[in-house]
């Protein structure tokens, strides 16, 4: 019998029928190899058995009552396993943990979060983040192994537990972005919580996911420069077919043969840098401008941008003006590092 941990799982071979009752009443390939004491006994195991297993090293130690049943180095869903063991029959992996079951966009945590229901006598453990829920019944997937939330709460919780709203918008963003889960059903979890910090800014951009937004930096073009400037409304996501090839833009004002692409990444790697080549250069073709923009000046410049956009767009036809976004507004006369041009 072969696992996830390498090599195979050891198989003791004690005096009595208790190998077979294990064997046919618990699968170790159902918990990637690990069982709890609360388990072994269950299946007619004694403590004497686990410490002979223990001893010999067929048998490891993962937490105070919770075993591998092989030898070998545990594989990460060995120690997920063991986390919720040690964490009780009512618990499950959650926030950054829940987050990489989930594939939502995240640095992995070095440490395993795990939620629990509020007062569960479950006392601090090694390597262990433990949160308290009262909402833990109904934040728990049904069926998927081992126990997590579902895809929903793991965002939500990782929105309110970030430092900053724009940590807090970049779940939610990168959620969407990455489609594990789509705005409405955020949104429906979310009106189910009673508490819920930046509720009313998570929500507007819940709503502006549905437009196609899918980045804080694309969040932050909306809503700083497009909208607070008086910008025409542009498109999110827009497809532009050329022969067999197809792209997509960050946003396009169509009627005016005008695109924005914005990039959040500090740096373009050589062989990164050909699909934007060959976009802007068809999109040139096509007699379109093309403008792009990174996360400085859209968010330490975002008034030169819009003055830049609106003077490409009046340009090209479009008969306003922009509008100052406060009193402290720069769009007269501002100016962006930010080159602008055909391709």
């Amino acid at each position: 019998m072969t696992g996830k941990a390498g090599g195979r799982y050891a198989r003791p071979e004690p005096p009595g029928p208790v190998p077979v009752l294990l064997a046919r009443r618990w699968s170790a390939r159902a918990q990637d190899g690990v069982i709890s004491r609360t388990q072994a006994l269950a299946v007619g195991m004694t403590d004497e058995m686990i410490g002979w297993r223990l001893q010999r090293g067929s048998w490891q130690r993962l937490h105070s009552g919770v075993y591998a049943t092989f030898s070998g180095e545990p594989a990460r869903s060995c120690w997920l396993w063991a986390a919720v063991l040690r964490a009780g029959p009512a618990s499950m992996l959650s926030h950054q943990t829940a987050a990489e079951l989930w594939d939502v966009p995240s640095r992995p945590s070095p440490l395993i979060h795990v939620t629990v229901p509020s007062g569960s006598p479950v006392a601090a453990i090694p390597g262990i983040v433990l949160h308290y829920s009262r909402r833990a019944e109904t934040a728990r997937h049904d069926l998927l192994a081992p126990p997590r939330t579902r895809v929903e709460e793991t965002v939500l919780d990782l929105a309110q537990t970030a430092a900053t709203l724009d940590d807090a918008l970049g779940w939610v963003f990168g959620a969407c972005g990455s489609r594990v889960t789509t705005a409405s059903h955020l949104s429906a979890a979310m009106a189910l919580r009673r508490r819920m910090r930046w509720r009313r800014e998570l929500a507007s951009a819940l709503a502006d996911t549905g437009s196609g937004v899918h980045s804080l930096l694309e969040h932050r073009y909306l809503t700083g420069v497009e909208r607070a400037h008086g910008l025409p409304p542009g498109t999110r996501q827009w497809l532009a077919r050329r022969g067999q090839r197809s792209r997509y833009s960050d946003v396009a004002y169509e009627a005016f043969r005008t695109l924005v692409e914005l990039d959040g990444r500090s740096a373009h790697p050589d062989h990164a840098r050909w699909p934007d080549i060959w976009r802007d250069n068809a999109s040139a073709a096509d007699g379109r401008v093309t403008l792009r923009y990174g996360w400085t000046e859209v968010n330490q410049h975002p008034c030169g941008v819009a003055r830049q956009v609106a003077d490409v767009l009046r340009r090209q036809g479009w008969n306003g003006g922009p509008r100052r976004c406060g009193r402290s507004c720069a769009i007269i006369g501002a100016a962006v590092p930010v080159s602008a041009g055909r391709g």
